[in-house]
């Protein structure tokens, strides 16, 4: 063989490597997805995250309208939206069409190493028809989610999966994991019910999703903070970890404008529901969110059967305005339990008696916690199942687009101290979190109620703002809020829970397998013909999802910026990881949310809304994604980007926080490259192949990340491609990335590597617009650990097309 050259600095063949790196994690597996998340600092390097979609394959805005690029191929049994061979895991898939409807995509079949795990009605399944664990919230169909359908059920796999839909499903996303081999992994049972972690994503919003923390101590500061003046609330010492952060400023009034569905019973009826509570309350209280247009309502509340109170609105009050009632519950009905029967009894009213939500209420310790909250009515299925809601002679369901009598003045001071006021945190001397207050709790558009599995913005009288980021540090950090909103906060409270965590100690050191919390907030004004970069990061990390805050400038009542699609880059490869089909498709909703309704899930939502009022000239949206299973590892860079418009071509001004795991040293590095279409590079790599093609193609990139046309030299074969290449003996894993033309879609072909298989790299992409594709394939740790230089063998499928390659490179995992 001849002598390789290296790229940087691999140690020589003849060296004596030190012991190689344990093989890289690849993060949690099936349900510890959801059952780990206080490891949510933990990099996962070993893992990929892609995605298939129905993007439009020209680069145009075709995503799925006329479902023009959603089959990767046609079998008997329907659409095959995603296939892969190796190990891995499906995360998440969503769906839009018919305004939310998924009657028209028939069934929906998932397959994983050979044998179906799913095969059902889609509409079944987001309908949560099949029972755990295809339940709310780990589904969600159109009106969950204000027009998509979402399954979040992690699946692992083995060997192969493979998703296919009856009919052409138009809009879609399959996101999945990519493993370098199947050590740890265990093939989805759908029979496991995994009812514990149901019941922690129903919890949402409300109770922190982190197994409790040993230990955990919580300090709370209350100060005011003057214009101008930087505050420090907590500085909790290490190692350790800061598992809550509660934030409650008095002086904030909630968003006037609200939509929201309801129901209404009459004479003779009633309703029904539980709620959890805190066993240590003292009290709780119920707020509920009547229409008031309808006078005299008065119902009976009974707990467990017990009278507790009753609900009055008095008279009638004109049309379009929102009044909330309180009714305090006695602890003698409520102490020492977790949960609560409500009933509702009609007594009188001019018409009916209506709700339309709940929130409760614990008093702990002198203070009210929320600890549930029920928001009913016809687009919230799931929420309303999950809760026992019952309704005895329905008079009414539908919505309103109603508004709460604000002051102007407070409602603008409010948005005002929101965006000016910073949240900042330092790990280690580090400042890694400095974002404006309201948008790191997920609204950016003013004090919206807002819930994800992470993050809180009660919008209740005196709710507090509240963050369950698991955020680690070595030696100690520092809690602070720098007020530039042009006024003085006043009495505001800040809790921060931290616990002792004796790996941050290692794990944060540099080279360590654990990343520091960062939230990366900016703002500032579209440009034509350019993404939006949410996030653009160097090192090693995992980017975990953003808040999002969009105004619209035009033209009136324009909503067109959301069409924009994010694009996803990793560890420089040319093309994107992912890359969606639309803004709102992001957020997992669909129809620009439904033309403006609010939803919350665990993952996404859309808390904010605003038309051309309180503040907002035409048409402003604010949307939250939180990654799970589906969080971005990288290893040397990510991008992250969104479109605003088809093509990057509807003005507005933008803010973003992205949320994310990250250590600043690099954990990958390129130690060789085979030039296929260069004799030269060849020769140094001993390359041969059986039934080449040679040629050169001109051509592009899909996305952003290489501009322009770019010609290469390149081949294609029908039979065995050889070549050797040169590695850092001290690797954890590597990858192999080949540049190559997608114009003929599934290539496929098995992998060796010195004489052993390591797997089928299988690529079921095509473009006969955008030709250049650059893919990834995983080598485990097992075939490269303290070896600097391996043979490479691909030997292409028989009855699959031609294998096309212009280059090959090799990145190691360190």
């Amino acid at each position: 063989m001849t002598a390789l050259s290296v790229v940087g600095s691999a140690a020589p063949a003849e060296a004596q490597p030190d012991r190689p790196p344990s093989p890289a994690s690849v993060g949690p597996i099936g349900w510890d997805v959801y059952r780990s998340l206080d490891a949510m600092a933990a990099l996962r390097p070993g893992a990929q995250t892609k995605q298939f979609s129905s993007f439009d394959r020209t680069g145009g805005n075709e995503d799925g309208f006329r479902g023009v690029y959603s089959c990767l191929r046609l079998t008997a049994e329907g659409c095959v939206i995603a296939e892969k061979t190796g190990a891995g895991e499906i995360e998440s898939i969503w769906f839009t069409r018919d305004y939310g409807n998924m009657v028209n995509n028939g069934k929906l079949k998932v397959e994983l190493d050979g044998r179906a795990v799913l095969d059902s009605s889609l509409q079944d399944i987001v309908d949560g028809r099949l029972g755990a664990p295809f339940v709310w919230p780990l589904v969600g169909n159109g009106d969950d989610t204000a027009g998509g359908s979402v399954l979040k059920v992690p699946m692992p796999y083995q060997r192969s999966m493979r998703v296919t839909v009856q009919h052409n499903p138009l809009f879609y996303h399959v996101t999945y994991r990519e493993f370098p081999d199947a050590t740890g992994v265990r093939t989805f049972d759908p029979r496991d019910r995994a009812l514990d972690v149901v019941d922690r994503l129903r919890a949402f919003g409300i109770r922190d999703p982190k197994p409790p923390a040993r230990h955990a101590n919580t300090t709370s500061v209350t100060a005011d903070v003057a214009n101008g003046a930087t505050a420090r609330f907590a500085t909790p010492s290490g190692p350790g970890t800061i598992t809550q952060l509660r934030v409650s400023l008095p002086q904030l009034v909630s968003e006037p404008r609200v939509r929201d569905d309801g129901r209404a019973f009459g004479k003779g009826g009633q309703s029904s529901f539980r709620i959890a509570i805190d066993p240590a309350n003292t009290g709780v209280r119920l707020t509920r969110r009547p229409d008031p247009a309808i006078g005299h309502q008065v119902a009976d509340v009974f707990v467990d059967g017990k009278p507790a109170g009753q609900w009055t609105t008095g008279a009638a009050t004109p049309r379009g305005v929102w009044a909330d009632q309180v009714l305090d519950l006695p602890a003698s009905l409520t102490a020492g339990r977790s949960s609560l029967s409500i009933t509702n009894k009609f007594v009188s009213s001019d018409l009916d008696v209506n709700e339309f939500r709940y929130d409760v209420h614990s008093r702990v310790g002198g203070q009210w916690r929320r600890t549930d909250a029920l928001d009913l009515g016809p687009a919230h299925p799931g929420e309303e199942k999950a809760h026992d809601y019952q309704l005895v002679l329905q008079s009414w369901n539908g919505y309103q687009i109603y508004r709460y009598q604000r002051d102007p003045a407070k409602v603008a001071a409010s948005e005002a101290l929101l965006t000016g006021t910073r949240l900042r945190i330092s790990f280690d001397g580090k400042t890694t979190v400095d974002s404006p207050l309201g948008e790191f709790f997920g609204s950016g558009l003013g004090r919206f109620d807002s819930r994800t599995m992470l993050s809180s913005i009660d919008a209740t009288e005196g709710g507090a703002f509240t963050a369950w980021w698991p955020m680690p540090y070595r030696q100690g950090a520092v809690v602070e809020l720098v007020n530039a909103s042009g006024q003085a906060i006043n009495q505001t409270t800040v809790e921060v829970t931290s616990a002792s965590s004796p790996e941050a100690e290692a794990g944060l050191r540099p080279g360590g397998r654990l990343g520091y919390f960062t939230a990366t907030s900016h703002r500032g004004q579209t440009q034509n013909g350019a993404d939006w970069t949410t996030l653009r990061a160097a090192g090693r990390g995992v980017f975990y999802g953003e808040t999002q805050t969009m105004i619209g400038q035009g033209p009136e009542g324009s909503r067109e910026y959301l069409e924009g699609d994010e694009r996803v880059y990793v560890d420089g490869v040319a093309s994107p990881q992912w890359h969606g089909t639309g803004t709102e498709d992001f957020f997992e909703s669909g129809w620009y949310f439904r033309d403006g309704t609010n939803f919350a899930m665990p993952l996404t939502g859309n808390p904010a809304y605003k038309l051309k009022s309180d503040g907002c000239t035409w048409d402003c949206t604010g949307a939250v994604r939180v990654l799970a299973g589906d969080a971005v590892p990288f290893s040397s860079t990510l991008t992250f980007g969104i479109e605003h418009g088809p093509v990057d071509n509807i003005p507005a001004e933008y803010s973003t926080t992205a949320y994310w795991y990250g250590q600043p040293d690099a954990g990958m590095r390129e130690t060789d490259l085979v030039d296929a279409g260069n004799d030269t590079s060849r020769d140094d790599h001993d390359y041969t192949a059986e039934g080449e093609t040679r040629g050169t193609l001109t051509s592009t990139f899909e996305g952003t990340q290489v501009q322009g046309p770019v010609t290469r030299a390149g081949t294609a074969s029908t039979g065995a491609v050889s070549f050797s290449m040169a590695l850092d003996p001290r690797n954890a894993g590597a990858r192999l990335l080949r540049t190559g033309d997608q114009n003929a879609a599934y290539q496929q072909a098995a992998v060796y590597v010195d004489g052993r298989q390591v797997g089928t790299w299988t690529q079921p992409l095509g473009n006969a617009t955008h030709r250049w594709l650059e893919d990834t394939f995983a080598l485990p740790a097992s075939v490269t650990a303290g070896r600097s230089s391996i043979d490479v063998r691909i030997v292409p499928a028989k009855g699959a097309p031609a294998w096309s390659a212009a280059q090959y490179r090799l990145e190691v995992l360190t």
